[in-house]
């Protein structure tokens, strides 16, 4: 499966962007999905999955409230609807596949596809 980020751009704070993970097959359908971001300098970090079927989501601490994911199985296509966006946001967004989505760990996660920058100005 290959997967490609978009919809990234640069925003002033509290404004919104979405993203989308499309997937190149329907087999995206098997796999949990996960949202990452990576700083200039810092390691990839967890921000949102979302499991198969969408029945379970998870978030990290610092965009819980504020983002959302969800999934369309019949479009190959996950979400990462991003409001209220901080400075502290900017990085280059990415998606990867997964087996289960309670896991936070990079690891975990893989077929990354190219990312997509997010830029929030303050």
């Amino acid at each position: 499966v290959q997967l490609q980020a978009s919809g990234g751009g640069l925003v002033q704070a509290g404004d919104s962007l979405r993203l989308s993970c499309a997937a190149s097959e329907r087999h995206f359908s098997d796999y949990a999905v996960g949202w990452f971001r990576q700083a200039p300098g810092k390691e990839r970090e967890f921000v949102a999955s979302v499991s198969w079927n969408g029945g379970m989501i998870y978030y990290s601490d610092s965009v819980e409230g504020r983002f959302a994911i969800s999934r369309f199985n019949a479009k190959n296509t996950v979400y990462l609807q991003m409001d209220n966006l901080k400075p502290e946001d900017t990085a280059v967004y990415y998606c990867g596949i997964g087996p289960r989505s309670d896991s936070r760990s990079v690891a975990n996660f893989g077929s990354w596809g190219q990312g997509t920058q997010v830029t929030v100005s303050s």
